[in-house]
């Protein structure tokens, strides 16, 4: 019998009970439900039919038939056992599918304390691609306080951002000090001519 830690589901909102929420939360269990699909494509054109990805994370092996029982009593589809965590949880928001519709993921839905520590972790090439977006951010918005930009970018719930701001500081407080400084190098150089 097939046994696994980390199930996943398709949940349709029509066919969920309307408390599938308060249910998944009775559970137990470290769960995450992605935001609602409503414009995924299928490969003819046509729009997909709106769904929730749901990741069911067990503290222990758990049976396919357990697992199924439970999907089948929220009329959600068959359970897949996962190899990965992180892959299904970045495929929430289509993070790593730049040709399909990017969901916000500020729109997930955690329940009993998922840990997302095990599935945030960037890649070096995401880190990259965020210190040069953090960096045009930094300049087109005139920020010249390291604090400020924390406060800006957590202000605004661009969490990923203020992580990556938050765990470079040497970096960030760098740039920024550089603009400033050249700033008032500007500002010199035309007060004494």
């Amino acid at each position: 019998m097939k046994k696994g830690r980390i199930w996943a589901s398709v949940g349709y909102p029509e066919s969920l009970p309307t408390d599938w929420l308060d249910k998944l939360q009775d559970t137990g269990l470290q769960i995450a439900v992605s935001p609602l699909h409503d414009n995924d494509i299928n490969p003819d054109g046509t729009e997909k039919k709106s769904h929730y990805h749901i990741i069911f994370n067990y503290d222990g092996p758990t049976t396919y038939n357990h697992v199924k029982e439970f999907c089948d009593s929220l009329n959600m589809t068959i359970p897949i056992k996962l190899e990965s965590l992180r892959g299904m949880y970045r495929y929430h928001i289509h993070l790593d599918n730049p040709e399909k519709y990017q969901y916000d993921d500020r729109d997930r839905i955690l329940i009993n304390g998922f840990d997302t520590n095990q599935v945030n972790e960037l890649t070096r090439t995401e880190i990259d691609k965020y210190k040069k977006e953090i960096q045009q951010f930094i300049i087109a918005n005139n920020i010249l306080e390291y604090s400020d930009l924390l406060i800006i970018l957590l202000e605004n719930d661009l969490n990923q951002m203020w992580s990556v701001a938050a765990s470079h500081t040497i970096f960030f407080n760098t740039f920024i000090t550089s603009i400033r400084h050249k700033i008032k190098d500007i500002e010199l150089g035309e007060i004494t001519k």
